[in-house]
């Protein structure tokens, strides 16, 4: 389906942050196009959540971020963040399959992460809780889902937080190949 040039979706960023938007503008470029109303950023000087401090919140139906972290971390930030929204609208059939992927890793033993966000919960979880697709369960395949957008298009080839084992990384990085990459994708 085509989308008119209307329907692209844009970052606005604040008046005056050329950094900021230059930095988003080349972070758009890397990653499958996305049609959707504007998202707008807002850069604070510090973020916490009921879990403690954040590097960023989304607040998707208001369609916007909360970014309070370093140059060198916000790609990797605003990608997880950006991958929030195409979470939402990505529909249960793809949600689902993704959750599919992850119960197929825990199978299998694989420990780790691509992101501090995804691992705690990952940890967290119990048997039941995944048998069930208890609510920390499906948080737990957003946050994964949302990482793994990151590792695959921020640029950062290492990073202290990308825990995964390689297969499974391979694993990841071919489900995102066949569902994502190459797909406009509503945000």
């Amino acid at each position: 389906m085509k989308h008119s040039a209307s329907t692209v979706a844009r970052v606005v960023t604040p008046p005056g942050d050329l950094w900021l938007a230059q930095r988003v503008e080349a972070l758009l470029r890397r990653l499958p196009p996305a049609a959707g109303a504007p998202v707008s950023i807002v850069p604070v000087p510090e973020l916490r959540d009921r879990h403690g401090a954040a590097h960023a919140g989304s607040f998707l139906r208001q369609r916007h971020m909360l970014i309070a972290c370093t140059r060198a971390e916000f790609p990797r930030v605003f990608v997880h963040e950006w991958f929030h929204f195409v979470w939402l609208r990505a529909g249960n059939p793809l949600r689902r399959d993704f959750e599919a992927l992850l119960a197929a890793e825990r199978r299998a033993g694989a420990r780790g992460e691509l992101g501090w966000s995804a691992e705690w919960r990952k940890r967290a979880l119990t048997a039941q809780e995944v048998r069930v697709r208890s609510r920390r369960w499906r948080e737990y395949c957003c946050e994964s889902f949302c990482d793994t957008a990151a590792w695959l298009y921020a640029g950062a080839a290492k990073h202290a937080e990308f825990t995964l084992a390689p297969r499974f990384r391979r694993r990841r990085q071919a489900w995102f190949a066949q569902n994502i990459a190459g797909k406009r994708l509503s945000i």
